[in-house]
């Protein structure tokens, strides 16, 4: 594996704080502590302090957010970083997911439907195809991170290989291929595929936004050409390529075999016991399922739902932890968990719900006991994985100090010199009126304003409230989807509208220098969305504005605003000590325009744009796409006349411009995937899905 170095790209140095907390964290990895804290608040540049220490130490590294949103702010930060280093994209590939369930109470059995984002499965592959081939590899992934995963070692094992000069079997390279799920089409090239011109073989891999051409002279590798796609332009020349799995369950020779025999015992054994408690319709279930599930991994070596089958395929024991991203990283990795207070408590809770809906199909006929062992890491096997791992948060909890023996390194003072805003409580009678007094003032200045409500009701509510006042108000909270989240967040930057509403979303890692003021209102009411973390976390993020400041409405002074007070207090003493010291002016930060989902998916076509990719196909696609999703949509709801008028633009558009198939989602909103022999049909409510 080549050993490159981390090569960090900043236009400044490192100030503040984060001198002292880069010497301080990198002295404790040199002498092997295992786990530290980085207490950062808001705007200190915690995220410049991560990347001087990646560059410092120059191991491959896993970052870990508690949501996609964060992780996006966090992948285009370290892209900018480290551009001449591998820095990947790992999250829940699903737009949407509903995972297979049954209420024993009503017999419904809910079938697994999902939507796959077929851009961020490419981003995960290149991810684990990176990790096999160099260790400047930084990886900022959600928590989706301890979820199962194929075996690294058949992932890495079944990985063709193509060089210059070689000698090779034309139809010993295809099965190679079909065998790590590569299809053969010589009509449709798209990921995923094979096609095959004479003497000139063309692989386009699930992972990469450009194809391979292997050009053969008889049996022997005449050349090796990076391609376009689309075009067929050359792009560069190799010497060899390596081509990886395009799934991340792929099993090799011998192993499906013995896989399938190891089902069939199960099987066997399971039914023995179902009978013996007089459950013959979970029999006649669980027999017809498993043995159509058998027969698809006979046919095409893969089948739908074969991760619940994992343990087989790897050659697991029972009750043992699945693989997953973690086991891809070198044994000297280190991991950063950005906003630990908030993921450490995810990766706690992701075990239970999982093992719960499992047991239930199982006990119910609908899964083999082996499904069990497809699931998330449980916590203690997750603490097992780590080598050497830094929290991050500007409020860490009792777990990562207790594992740290405190605080490592603080980072209170802002490069900016921006100090934490004054915090004002008013009484929360009024506190309507009295906040409408102040948006309309700072709306007036050209400045944003979060509002945080108690409830969603609440915070529609008051937005539409708001928005008959005459000022421009919106709201933010769960029901709106991930990319309708940051879209809406970009939105109150520019300027659209001046202040947003929300519930618990206005918190963790979002960067919004136009907000100069942060209302709470009903601080008061105690419990987990008024805790002293909630309260810190939601004040930060005013902190990045000169003119910052804090409301709360309360009648009273809890324990948790009496220690957010507190807390907020001691930090500005420091800091404003530091810019007397030093003779600093605060300043305003100046924050560029973020990529979101959307863009990270997007970057690599730009690139090809830039080298002479036809952009206004993409654009078709896309347009294309949306029109096809809308078809579905009516069509599922009976309404077939307007459909087909969807279908009919979908023709003029492909007429008018050229046909162009670009990307596929497998599944679609409101649709009922139907399933083979022994399947059952969805029961679940259009729209009620479960995100990961």
């Amino acid at each position: 594996m080549p050993e490159r170095a981390f090569e960090l790209h900043a236009d400044y140095e490192p100030a503040g704080d984060q001198p002292q907390a880069i010497d301080a964290l990198c002295a404790g990895l040199q002498a092997g502590a295992r786990f530290q804290t980085l207490l950062g608040v808001t705007g200190s540049g915690k995220t410049f302090t991560m990347a001087s220490v990646v560059a410092r130490v120059n191991r491959p590294t896993l970052v870990i957010s508690h949501n996609k949103t964060l992780a996006a702010q966090l992948y285009s930060e370290f892209k900018a970083f480290f551009p001449k280093n591998a820095v990947h994209y790992f999250v829940s590939y699903y737009d949407y997911y509903q995972p297979e369930a049954y209420i024993p109470q009503k017999d419904i059995y809910i079938e697994k439907d999902a939507s796959i984002n077929e851009d961020l499965d490419r981003l995960r592959l290149s991810a684990t195809s990176a990790l096999m081939t160099r260790r400047d590899v930084l990886i900022v992934a959600s928590v989706s991170a301890i979820y199962g995963l194929g075996s690294p070692r058949d992932y890495a094992q079944m990985m063709v290989p193509f060089r210059v000069g070689e000698s090779v079997d034309r139809t010993d390279v295809l099965r190679r291929l079909r065998d790590i799920q590569y299809e053969r089409n010589d009509v449709d090239f798209e990921r995923g595929k094979v096609r095959v011109r004479g003497d000139v073989l063309e692989i386009f891999p699930a992972y990469e936004e450009t194809a391979v051409r292997i050009e053969l002279f008889g049996d022997e590798i005449e050349g090796i050409q990076e391609i376009h796609p689309l075009t067929g332009e050359i792009l560069r020349q190799h010497a060899q390529v390596f081509i990886y799995p395009a799934k991340h369950y792929v099993v090799p020779d011998g192993s499906l075999g013995r896989a399938m025999r190891a089902i069939e015992d199960e099987l066997a054994a399971h039914l023995g016991e179902l009978r013996a408690r007089g459950k013959l319709l979970e029999v006649q279930r669980l027999e017809s399922r498993t043995r159509y599930d058998l027969e698809m991994m006979a046919e095409v070596g893969y089948c739908s739902g074969i991760e619940n089958y994992s343990r087989h395929l790897d050659g697991r024991s029972p009750g043992s932890r699945p693989h997953t991203l973690f086991d891809y990283f070198p044994p000297d990795f280190l991991l950063f968990v950005d906003e630990s207070h908030a993921t450490i408590p995810q990766f706690r809770g992701m075990f239970n719900g999982d093992h719960s809906r499992k047991h239930t199909l199982v006990e119910h006929g609908f899964r083999l006991p082996s499904a069990l062992d497809n699931r998330p890491m449980k916590f203690d096997e997750f603490e097992q994985t780590l080598n050497q791992c830094i929290f991050v948060s500007a409020t860490p909890g009792p777990y990562e100090l207790a594992q740290s023996g405190g605080v490592s390194a603080e980072q209170l003072v802002r490069p900016t010199g921006l100090v934490d805003p004054p915090i004002e409580v008013r009484p929360a009678e009024s506190q309507v009126s009295d906040l409408l007094i102040e948006v309309r003032a700072r709306a007036e200045r050209g400045e944003r304003v979060l509002v945080t409500a108690l409830t969603k009701r609440l915070a529609e509510d008051l937005a539409e409230y708001i928005q008959e006042s005459g000022l421009r108000g919106r709201y933010l909270h769960s029901d709106l989807d991930t990319i309708a989240r940051v879209e809406v967040l970009r939105s109150l930057r520019e300027g659209e509208f001046d202040v947003l509403v929300g519930v618990n979303l206005l918190r963790e890692g979002l960067d919004l220098p136009e907000v100069s003021l942060v209302a709470v209102l009903d601080a008061d009411k105690e419990g987990f969305l008024r805790s002293r973390t909630a309260l810190i976390q939601t004040i930060g993020r005013t902190a990045r504005n000169v003119r910052g400041q804090v409301i709360l409405y309360a009648d009273k002074i809890t324990v948790a605003m009496r220690e957010t007070i507190d807390e907020t207090s001691r930090r500005r003493e420091k800091q404003l000590a530091h810019n007397k010291a030093h003779g600093i002016i605060p300043r305003t930060v100046t924050v560029g325009e973020r990529e979101s989902i959307a863009d990270i998916v997007r970057t690599d076509r730009d690139i090809l744009k830039a080298i002479g990719a036809d952009g206004d196909r993409l654009e078709l696609a896309e347009q294309i796409g949306e029109l096809e999703a809308e078809m579905f949509r009516l069509a599922e709801d009976l309404r077939f006349e307007e459909a087909a008028a969807i279908r009919d633009r979908i023709q003029a558009v492909q007429e008018g411009k050229g046909t162009y198939e670009g990307r596929r989602t497998r599944g679609r909103p409101g649709t009922r995937r139907k399933g083979g022999k022994g399947a059952y049909r969805s029961k679940r409510r259009p729209g009620k899905m479960q995100r990961r």
